[in-house]
């Protein structure tokens, strides 16, 4: 337009800066587009301006918009609202409930778009008061009917775990779309409820029809509880009112896999699996990982492959993972080198196959390689410094686990629950347990993390492990969340270890109590009072072992050889494959 000598109105700015807004790089566009706009006597104009602080925002540049706002003679409540939303993006929520006050004490009122903004930051910072003001506010402005309003409040209580507040914002609500209750469904999905999520489902049923995007959220949640059955329904009724869109069709996908009905799984990768997307592939990848079946999720990438799809960072994930449970190396280095040829290493979504590439070097064995894997790596999130200490932690490295833990800090990177649980994984498997302990003591009084049942079970083995036994069941009956077997399992094997017979007999009456048909803690307990010159008791264990009839998997290995696998079960060989999967 500008080459033919057309002249851009005060409409045409905000297009183009809307289109700029897609693109990846656009932070030098936005200027570029701000100068023209001032050289053609646009920075006067309101419209043009709030457009442009949006961009700013959207790109990270809070400075130029603040700057740009502080500039403009007269300022709306779009304007307000925008440069609000700029600082919430930034992650700058206290400026932004600064601003919010400037407006109100500037004669601007806020309207139900700035009332939902300025939720959104009471929700980032789980300010729970700070939430229930804002929603006494807005129903004293006559804001609290509205659906946008009302929608915002309702996710800002759910992100906040304030249940009770939302159920009864959401039971009052005069109207409630389908988004209304896929907020609360997400809520109930999001806090583990998978069954109050499935009853919420067929309460909206009643009210109206679910949007494929309700389906989705509903096949996820009865995929977490089995519901093979109830699966199968929603999956009749979506094809019936035709329903069925790509996504939907690939939480179908996963669906059957989770329930173990991997023939159904197939049949729906027939049906769209020829589509012009790679994703139903990948999806049956996954599941097919999940469910253990690694040689068959490599045998469908190269099937993919041989239909012309190019494989994406989140194939080679998954064909990463398969390589890692198979502790195949050299397949695994294929890769390796494949992402380093093509250069996607620079990039951020490549940051997961990274990540994953350094847990296979981990879990593989190989140490050396999984550090220089982290050290070269340009995007370091939480999940990366984490996978490295918890890669520590399998090698019995905890010194370097809590050395690698400051440097962490030192980057500006805060720790998160996983990441205290793979250090104090990484103190149990070193025997460090006055590190140990004080990385527990600072996860919950400096950070104000709440320790959940994984970290007590590492603190468990921890202290067990040091012949704290004592201790360690202390531990156990202090904890305000229910012990598993996992933590039981984590005291019977150090009570056999330090010949604890009066603990052990204890803990393991616990286990029978909640896995009654698992050998291996009858035997334990058996071998742990044979050491104890306690006969007449192991002989009544294995009496009962003879009795019961156990279930359990069979333990089984692999040897990676000539780019192909030989498989081992119960000390004999099962199968053998000399297939490539490159």
């Amino acid at each position: 337009m500008l080459s033919g000598g057309g002249r851009p109105d005060r409409f045409t700015f905000p297009l183009v800066a809307r289109a700029v807004s897609a693109l990846p790089c656009r932070s030098g566009l936005t200027k570029e587009i701000h100068s023209l706009g001032i050289r053609m006597g646009f920075s006067g104009d309101g419209y043009f301006c709030n457009s442009l602080i949006a961009l700013y925002g959207r790109c990270n540049d809070i400075v130029y918009a603040r700057n740009l706002f502080d500039e403009m003679r007269e300022r709306d409540v779009v304007s307000w609202t925008t440069m609000i939303s700029g600082y919430i993006q930034s992650g700058d929520v206290l400026e932004s409930f600064r601003l919010f006050h400037e407006m109100r004490t500037s004669g601007i009122e806020p309207n139900s778009v700035t009332l939902a903004v300025v939720i959104r930051a009471f929700k980032v910072e789980k300010i729970v008061d700070g939430g229930r003001q804002l929603h006494g506010f807005a129903i004293k402005r006559g804001f609290g009917s509205q659906e946008l309003v009302q929608n915002s409040i309702l996710t800002a209580y759910s992100k906040m775990d304030c249940f009770e507040e939302a159920e009864k914002l959401f039971h009052f609500m005069e109207e409630r779309s389908f988004v209304s209750w896929n907020i609360l469904m997400l809520a109930y999905f999001s806090a583990g409820d998978f069954f109050k999520v499935v009853e919420c489902f067929q309460r909206m049923m009643a009210e109206l029809y679910p949007s494929p995007e309700t389906l989705t959220l509903v096949i996820s949640a009865l995929s977490k509880c089995r519901e093979h059955r109830m699966g199968q329904q929603i999956h009749c009724y979506a094809v019936k009112r035709g329903q069925i869109d790509m996504v939907l069709q690939a939480s179908f996908m996963d669906f059957y896999a989770q329930c173990e009905d991997l023939a159904s799984s197939f049949s729906l990768l027939e049906e769209i699996g020829k589509l012009n997307s790679s994703t139903p592939w990948i999806v049956m990848m996954w599941a097919l990982v999940q469910s253990g079946q690694f040689i068959q999720a490599i045998s469908l990438f190269q099937k993919m492959q041989n239909l012309g799809f190019e494989p994406n960072t989140d194939a080679m994930r998954c064909l990463v993972t398969a390589y890692t449970h198979l502790g195949a190396l050299l397949l695994g280095k294929v890769i390796h080198g494949y992402l380093v040829r093509h250069q996607l290493s620079a990039e951020a979504e490549a940051e997961r196959l990274e990540t994953s590439i350094l847990n296979m070097y981990a879990k593989c064995g190989n140490i050396t390689c999984a550090r220089r894997c982290f050290d070269n790596m340009v995007y370091k999130d939480i999940v990366t410094w984490s996978s490295m200490m918890e890669s520590y932690a399998i090698h019995g490295m905890g010194l370097e686990a809590i050395k690698l833990f400051h440097q962490m800090q030192e980057a500006g990177v805060s720790p998160n629950s996983i990441t205290f649980l793979s250090l104090l994984s990484s103190c149990s498997h070193s025997g460090l347990l006055n590190e140990g302990c004080q990385v527990f003591s600072s996860m919950i009084e400096n950070f104000g993390i709440k320790a959940d049942l994984s970290h007590y079970t590492c603190m468990v083995d921890l202290l067990a492990r040091a012949g704290k036994l004592t201790e360690a069941l202390n531990l156990i009956h202090s904890m305000d969340v229910k012990p598993d077997w996992r933590i039981w399992g984590a005291l019977l094997a150090s009570c056999r270890v330090h010949r604890n017979i009066n603990i052990g007999e204890c803990v393991a009456q616990r286990m029978f109590e909640l896995e009654p048909a698992n050998a291996g803690y009858h035997i334990i307990l058996s071998n742990m009072q044979a050491g104890g010159d306690q006969w007449a008791k192991s002989e009544r264990i294995w009496k009962n072992i003879k009795e019961i009839e156990f279930k359990g998997r069979p333990g089984w290995s692999c040897i990676e050889e000539k780019g192909g696998f030989s498989f081992f079960c119960c000390c004999r060989l099962l199968a053998s494959t000399s297939r490539r999967y490159l």
